[in-house]
């Protein structure tokens, strides 16, 4: 590996199951590296089947960081993953280690990459819930004219379906009279960055999704979301979002069969998929994108 001013971290972005874990764990026993989750719903206990969490043995083979971090009940905000992120990189370097961040989630990836500074406003419910009724009422659409309407920078770079992300720029907004956009500042960080994309081709993603929620199911999903429900996490918890669990739980709730749960998350995932792919693939040109699973092209693409 070529000598570098600064040290290296590698990020590795891309779709739902495309298989990014799985390079970044070949990855990092290749180059001398511990890995840093960069998925949102990763990083909360007992939610392991229905994140697809990298399974226990995997982890224990080396050093895997920012899992199981967070109780599902609670909110796990991208200011807290850039604090807890950032430490963590300057223990592996310490350490003379590579971190591997790998994860879907584009504004985790790209607010550690690019040095973001997050607002410090803490969540407002009753806000929220005002903002919730208006996308129940009006649609998502109604919430993203409102933050194009205070917050044009936002409103452009914030994926319109991610509802979450709309209403905490709104949030911000709200608290401080100020546009996130202008409050979120960056500083470059002193690293080496490469940014490996992981992708497929529709039918083979298509596939690969399909029998990953059945697998999903046969190792006990349902189970998993019924014991967050019983150990009273509510199905509105930001947590309880993610795609399978609010599938399943109306499934526990007799609100649908088991096989329209499954097609409805199978559906869904295909759908927040080829979101994610428009996402990341206009986002930034820094990104080196592998069609496949190719793990001595993704090595050589590594500059570091």
């Amino acid at each position: 590996m070529p000598h570098a001013a600064n040290p290296p971290l590698l990020a590795i972005v891309g779709p739902t199951a495309t298989g990014k874990s799985q390079l970044a764990i070949r990855l990092a026993i290749e180059l001398g590296g511990e890995i840093i989750n960069a998925d949102s719903r990763q990083v909360y206990r007992r939610m392991d089947i229905g994140t697809a969490k990298p399974a226990v043995e995997e982890r224990t083979r080396l050093p895997h960081h920012l899992f199981d971090v967070a109780d599902p009940s609670e909110q796990f905000s991208l200011g807290l993953f850039l604090c807890k992120a950032r430490s963590i990189v300057a223990d592996i370097h310490a350490r003379g280690q590579l971190p591997i961040v790998v994860g879907g989630t584009g504004q985790y990836i790209w607010g550690l990459v690019e040095g973001w500074t997050v607002p410090e406003v803490e969540p407002q419910p009753a806000f929220r819930e005002a903002m919730a009724a208006i996308v129940s009422d009006a649609g998502a659409d109604a919430l993203v004219a409102r933050l194009a309407s205070v917050d044009p920078a936002s409103a452009a770079a914030i994926e319109p379906r991610n509802v979450r992300r709309v209403i905490r720029a709104l949030e911000v907004h709200h608290v401080t009279g100020r546009p996130f956009s202008e409050l979120r500042r960056r500083e470059q960080p002193p690293w080496d960055i490469s940014v490996l994309g992981l992708d497929r081709v529709d039918r083979e993603l298509d596939e690969r999704i399909s029998g990953r929620v059945d697998a999903m199911l046969a190792a006990g999903f349902v189970n998993e979301v019924r014991q967050l429900l019983d150990a009273g996490v509510p199905r509105q918890a930001s947590s309880m979002a993610s795609i399978g669990y609010p599938q399943i739980s109306a499934f526990l709730a007799g609100e649908c069969s088991l096989e329209t749960a499954r097609h409805a998350t199978i559906l869904a995932t295909r759908r927040f998929v080829r979101r994610q792919r428009q996402w990341f693939r206009r986002t930034d040109a820094r990104i080196t994108w592998i069609t496949g699973f190719d793990e001595a092209l993704a090595a050589s693409r590594v500059g570091v």
